[in-house]
C-alpha cells in the first residue's frame, strides 16, 4: 500500500513538473513574439536628390539573384497571387503576380524617396517559378532573415497622429491614388537583434496609379489599379477651404483626409518638389512601364506636385492680404 501511495505521488509530481515546463516554454515563446520597446519611426530626413529611384530602398546590394529560383509556398490573402520563393543567393522573397506588381514597385520608390520607411522590392520583367509557371512583370518583395515583422499599425491610432509625417503620408496616398487604405496593409518591422527602432511601413501599395472613384455609391466599380491613363485623367486637389486642403478621393477610409491642413500639405509638397524629372521617370522605369507610360506617369506626378504647391502658395498669399 505504501509503495502505491509513493507511486501516485511521483506521478502527480511528474504531471506538475511537466505542466510547469509547458507554461515556462509558452511564456518564453510569448516573450519572444512580443514586440520590443523601441523608437517608433515613420519618416526621417534624407537627401532626396541623392535617392536612386531605379534601384529603390534595397539598392544594388539587395537585387535578387535570378540564377536559381526555388518555390517555397503560396502566400495566402490579398488581391494578387503571391508565392514565397528563394533566389540563387539564398534570399527569401514574396513574388506578387498580376496588375499590382508594377504600380507597387513604383509607389514604394516614391514614398521611400521622401524619407518614409518602406518595404524592399524590385520588378522582374520575366520570372520562371518552378512548378508554378513563367510570369511577366513580377514584383519581388524581400523577407530578410534579420528583419522581424510585427502586427499592423492603425491609421487612426499610432504614435504619429497629428504630425507632419503622418499627414504628409496621407497626402502621398491621395497623390498615388491608393484607394485601398486599411490597417491590415500596414506593418511594424524591426531588426531581430534590436537596434531600438520600430519602422512603421505601408506593406501593400498595389492599388495605386489608377482612379479611386469619386461617387460614394459607385466607387467600387469606378476604381482601378495600375492604369496610367486613368491616373493621368483623375482629379487630385479639390479645394482649399478653412485652412484645409480637400482632395478628390473616393477610396477606403475617406475620413482620413478631413483634417489635412495647408501647412501639413506644404510640408510634403516641399519634399516632393525636390524630386527631379529623372528620378520620377526612374521610379516608373524600375517598374518596367513602357516609354510612353513612363513619360505619362512621371508628368502626372509632376503635375500633382505643382497642384499642391499652387494650392498652398495661393492660400498663403490670400491670408497675408487679409491680415
Amino acid at each position: 500500500m505504501l509503495s502505491v501511495i509513493k507511486l501516485d505521488k511521483l506521478i502527480a509530481l511528474f504531471i506538475i513538473l511537466f505542466w510547469c515546463l509547458v507554461l515556462v516554454a509558452s511564456a518564453q515563446e510569448k516573450a519572444k513574439d512580443q514586440m520590443p520597446d523601441g523608437r517608433p519611426l515613420l519618416w526621417e530626413s534624407v537627401d532626396i536628390r541623392g535617392q536612386n529611384l531605379f534601384l529603390g530602398p534595397g539598392g544594388n546590394t539587395m537585387r535578387p539573384n535570378l540564377s536559381n529560383i526555388t518555390f517555397i509556398e503560396e502566400e495566402k490573402g490579398g488581391y494578387s497571387t503571391k508565392y514565397r520563393i528563394k533566389d540563387g543567393a539564398g534570399r527569401i522573397w514574396v513574388a506578387k503576380i498580376g496588375k499590382e506588381a508594377q504600380s507597387e514597385t513604383a509607389a514604394v520608390r516614391l514614398v521611400w524617396a521622401l524619407g518614409y520607411k518602406s518595404e524592399i522590392n524590385y520588378l522582374v520583367p520575366r520570372l520562371n517559378i518552378p512548378g508554378k509557371g513563367t510570369f511577366t512583370n513580377v514584383r519581388l518583395e524581400a523577407r530578410p532573415s534579420e528583419i522581424k515583422r510585427w502586427d499592423e499599425w492603425k491609421w487612426k491610432e499610432n504614435p504619429f497622429v497629428g504630425t507632419n509625417e503622418l499627414q504628409g503620408l496621407k497626402v502621398m496616398m491621395a497623390l498615388l491614388n491608393n484607394w485601398d487604405l486599411k490597417d491590415s496593409n500596414n506593418k511594424i518591422i524591426s531588426e531581430r537583434d534590436g537596434n531600438g527602432e520600430l519602422h512603421y511601413i505601408i506593406s501593400d501599395l498595389g492599388a495605386t496609379f489608377g482612379k479611386t472613384g469619386n461617387i460614394p455609391l459607385l466607387w467600387r466599380i469606378q476604381r482601378s489599379r495600375n492604369k496610367p491613363t486613368d491616373y493621368n485623367e483623375a482629379k487630385f486637389v479639390d479645394a482649399v477651404e478653412n485652412g484645409r486642403v480637400e482632395f478628390t478621393y473616393g477610396g477606403k477610409m475617406r475620413e482620413l483626409f478631413d483634417d489635412i491642413t495647408i501647412d501639413q500639405t506644404s510640408w510634403i509638397a516641399n519634399l516632393l518638389s525636390q524630386l527631379t524629372d529623372a528620378q520620377l521617370k526612374d521610379a516608373f522605369r524600375a517598374a518596367n512601364y513602357t516609354k510612353s507610360e513612363i513619360n505619362m506617369l512621371a508628368e502626372s506626378v509632376k503635375n500633382r506636385i505643382a497642384e499642391l504647391n499652387r494650392a498652398t502658395n495661393r492660400n498663403r498669399i490670400g491670408s497675408k492680404r487679409d491680415e
